[in-house]
C-alpha cells in the first residue's frame, strides 16, 4: 500500500485583506502539519481573495500578491500546499495556482476554463490557459515552470483542475489521467446555490472514478466580497468513492478536512481498466520536485453528513445557514455593530429579523460568546448570553400610520420579543400628514385616494425611511432592506421607502419560498436551534402593505396576482426567456383553475417587469442563493428602457 494523508481546507478570505488572508492560510497549514498531512489544497486566489474584480488589473495589487506568496513560503516546511494568485504573462492575466513544497515555489498552474455566466465574470479579467502548453516565467528573480503541468513529488504525480475546469465538458482530468497523475487537486471558489453541493459531490466522486485518481476539492467559506456566499464543504474522493467531506456554513476562518488514501489502489484500478490509454508523451510537462510525501497509517473514512442535509426539505436549512453566515460576515467585514430592521409585522421584515437572531444562535455553535464578540469587533462589555447578544446586535422599529393595524403591531412586537431584539414603536402618521398638507398647499388641491392612490401610499413608506436610517447611523449598524424577489420582479416596492438599506438579504428569494420558510420556522426551525413560535401571528396574516385605508382591505395579491402565479410567470419569462404567448400556454396547463385571469396577469407581469428595471438597478446589494437571481449587477441584465413587450403582448391577446 502507498498511503498518504491529503487534505483540503475551506478558508474565509476577504479581497485585498492581505494579513488576514495570510493568517488563515497559515492556520490551515499548521493544522494540516499537525495532522500529518503531506499535500494540502487551498481555495483558488486565496492569497488575494477571489472577488477582487477590477483590482486584479492593478500592478501594485499583483506585486503584493507575490510578496504574500513569499511571506507564506516558510510556513510550508515539510508539506506541499497550493496557493492561488493572479499572474501576468505576455500581456495577459491568468488565474494561477502555485504549488509550494517544503518552503519552495516549484511551479504555477493556470486555470484552463473560465467561469463567465451568471454572477461570474472571469473572462473580464483572465485569459484561459491552453491545454498542453507550458513555459517558464520569472517570479521575483526565480525561473519557475508555468502552464499545464504535472508535479512529481517523490513518485506521486499531482495535477490541477481549478474550479470551473471540473465543470467543463472538456475537463483537464482526462489528460492528467493519461499522464499518470495520482492526485488531482481542485482549488475552488464555488458560490452557494440551492442543491449545488450534491452536484459538486458528483463531479468529485465521478472524477476520481473516471480518471482513476484521488480527487481533493477545496472551497471558500463565508461572505467573501459582499454578494456571493461560499459554503465550504471540502471533499476527498478516491477511485469512485467519497472518503470524507467537510462541514458547510462554518463560522471559522479555516476548516481542515483530511483523509488517508491508498495510491496503489487507484493505480491498480486504472491499470485494470481497458479504456485507460496512457499518453505517449506522459513525461512532457512533468516537474520533478525534491520532496517526498510522508507515509501515513490507515485511517477510517468519514463521510458523515449533518443530519439537516438529509431533511425532507434541506433547502430550508440551507437558506437559513447561508443567509445567517452571509449577514455575520457582512457585518464584521464592514466594521458595523449590528443591524436595524423596520419590522412591519409582515412576512418579509419578520424573515429578515429572524435571520439575524438565527445568525447569533448558529455562530454561537462555533464560537464561545466571548470569542464571538471579539470576532465581531463589538464595542462594550461582552454580553452574558445569546439573548443579550441579539439585543445588542438587532434594533427593530414598528412605524405606524393611520392605516396600520393593531394586528400587525402586535405581531411585530411579539416577534421582536421572541428573538430578543431591542424594539421601538414609532408613530409616523404626523410626518406623513405634514408632507400631504405641504404638497396640497403647493399644488392648490386636496389629495384623494381616487386620484392620488400611488402617491398617498408611497409617501407613507418613504416617511418610514429617515427614522430607521437615523437609528442605523446612531448605533453604527447596517440598515437591512426587506424586499423580496417577487416584489423586485414587478417593482412592488417603494424606492427610498421599503427598499432603503445597505444590504437586501432576501432580494434573491421569492415570496412563496419565504412564506413556506416562515411556516417551517414556526414549527421546526433549523436543527440545533429550533422553532420561533412567535412567527405564527405573522403566518396567519395575508401579506399586505397596509398603505391604503383599512376599509379598503388591501392585500399584496389583490394588487398583483397570486404569488404562486407571479413566481411561475417570472420563471417562464425571465428564467426560461419565453415570450408572453409561450408563458401563457405553460401557465394555462399548470393553473387551469384561473381561466381568463391568466392572460391579464401575464400581461401585467411583462409590463411591470419592463417598467421597473430602474428599480432593480437601485436595489441594495443582495445575496445570491440560487440561479433565479434578478440582480442586474450579477445575474439578470435587462435594458432600463425597452419596448415593453408591447408587440408580443398584442400577439398573445390576438391568439
Amino acid at each position: 500500500m502507498k498511503l498518504v494523508r491529503v487534505a483540503a481546507a475551506a478558508l474565509n478570505q476577504t479581497p485585498l485583506d492581505w494579513d488576514a488572508n495570510a493568517a488563515h492560510i497559515t492556520e490551515a497549514i499548521e493544522r494540516a502539519r499537525a495532522r500529518g498531512v503531506g499535500l494540502l489544497c487551498l481555495p483558488e486566489l486565496c492569497l488575494c481573495g477571489y472577488g477582487c474584480e477590477d483590482a486584479l488589473f492593478s500592478p501594485a495589487m499583483r506585486r503584493t500578491a507575490r510578496k504574500m506568496l513569499q511571506q507564506v513560503l516558510p510556513a510550508t516546511e515539510g508539506i506541499a500546499v497550493t496557493l492561488g494568485l493572479p499572474v501576468l504573462h505576455q500581456g495577459s492575466l491568468f488565474n494561477a495556482c502555485a504549488l509550494v513544497a517544503d518552503g519552495r515555489l516549484v511551479g504555477l498552474a493556470p486555470k484552463q476554463h473560465l467561469a463567465g455566466d451568471g454572477l461570474h465574470y472571469e473572462p473580464r479579467w483572465f485569459k484561459p490557459w491552453p491545454a498542453g502548453s507550458a513555459t517558464r516565467i520569472d517570479v521575483d528573480g526565480d525561473d519557475v515552470p508555468f502552464g499545464d503541468l504535472v508535479f512529481d513529488l517523490g513518485g506521486v504525480r499531482v495535477g490541477f483542475e481549478i474550479c470551473e475546469d471540473a465543470w467543463a465538458a472538456t475537463r483537464p482530468g482526462l489528460a492528467l489521467a493519461e499522464r499518470g497523475v495520482d492526485v488531482i487537486l481542485n482549488p475552488s471558489a464555488s458560490h452557494f446555490a440551492f442543491g449545488k453541493q450534491a452536484v459538486r459531490r458528483r463531479l468529485v466522486v465521478e472524477g476520481s472514478r473516471a480518471f482513476g485518481v484521488t480527487y481533493v476539492y477545496s472551497n471558500l467559506l463565508g461572505n467573501e466580497a459582499g454578494r456571493a456566499i461560499y459554503d465550504g464543504g471540502a471533499l476527498v474522493a478516491t477511485g469512485g468513492e467519497l472518503v470524507t467531506q467537510g462541514p458547510r456554513f462554518s463560522y471559522r476562518d479555516a476548516v481542515l478536512t483530511d483523509a488517508v488514501v491508498d495510491l496503489d489502489r487507484t493505480r491498480t484500478q486504472r491499470a485494470q481498466r481497458a479504456s485507460h490509454t496512457p499518453a505517449t508523451d506522459a513525461d512532457h510537462g512533468v516537474i520533478d520536485v525534491a520532496f517526498n510525501l510522508p507515509s501515513a497509517q490507515p485511517d477510517a473514512p468519514d463521510c458523515t453528513q449533518p443530519t439537516w442535509e438529509n431533511a425532507a426539505e434541506p433547502e430550508l436549512e440551507e437558506f437559513t445557514r447561508a443567509i445567517a453566515l452571509g449577514l455575520c460576515d457582512y457585518m464584521r467585514k464592514s466594521c458595523s455593530q449590528g443591524f436595524v430592521v423596520s419590522l412591519s409585522g409582515g412576512a418579509d421584515s419578520t424573515a429578515v429579523a429572524c435571520l439575524v437572531r438565527l445568525m447569533v444562535d448558529l455562530a454561537l455553535a462555533d464560537w464561545p460568546i466571548g470569542d464571538l464578540v471579539k470576532r465581531m469587533n463589538l464595542a462594550g462589555p461582552a454580553p452574558s448570553d445569546a439573548d443579550e447578544l441579539a439585543s445588542r446586535l438587532l434594533t427593530t422599529a414598528y412605524q405606524a400610520t393611520r392605516n396600520s393595524s393593531a394586528t400587525t403591531c402586535d405581531a411585530a412586537r411579539g416577534v421582536a420579543q421572541a428573538i430578543g431584539a431591542r424594539h421601538l414603536e414609532l408613530d409616523v402618521d404626523g410626518l406623513t400628514e405634514q408632507y400631504v398638507v405641504l404638497i396640497e398647499q403647493a399644488i392648490g388641491r386636496k389629495l384623494t385616494w381616487e386620484r392620488d392612490d400611488i402617491a398617498l401610499q408611497n409617501i407613507q413608506a418613504r416617511v418610514r425611511a429617515p427614522g430607521v436610517w437615523m437609528l442605523a447611523n446612531i448605533e453604527n449598524k447596517l440598515l437591512l432592506a426587506t424586499s423580496n424577489r417577487s416584489e423586485a420582479a414587478v417593482g412592488y416596492a417603494t424606492m427610498d421607502g421599503d427598499t432603503c438599506g445597505g444590504i437586501s438579504p432576501i432580494a434573491g428569494i421569492d415570496k412563496a419560498f419565504l412564506r413556506r420558510w416562515l411556516v417551517w420556522l414556526e414549527r421546526d426551525g433549523p436543527e440545533g436551534v429550533g422553532p420561533i413560535g412567535a412567527v405564527a401571528r405573522v403566518n396567519q396574516l395575508k401579506p399586505t402593505a397596509e398603505l391604503r385605508p383599512q376599509d379598503r382591505g388591501q392585500t399584496d395579491e389583490d394588487d398583483l396576482m397570486p404569488y404562486e402565479v407571479l413566481d411561475a410567470v417570472e420563471h417562464q419569462a425571465i428564467g426560461e426567456k419565453r415570450s408572453p404567448a409561450e408563458a401563457l400556454a405553460v401557465l394555462q396547463a399548470r393553473f387551469p383553475q384561473w381561466g381568463d385571469a391568466l392572460a391579464a396577469w401575464v400581461d401585467r407581469f411583462y409590463t411591470l417587469w419592463c417598467r421597473n428595471q430602474w428599480k432593480r438597478e437601485r436595489y441594495a446589494p443582495s445575496f445570491h442563493v440560487d440561479d433565479k437571481n434578478l440582480d442586474p449587477k450579477t445575474w439578470c441584465r435587462f435594458p432600463i428602457l425597452s419596448g415593453g413587450f408591447r408587440r408580443e403582448l398584442r400577439e398573445m391577446h390576438s391568439e
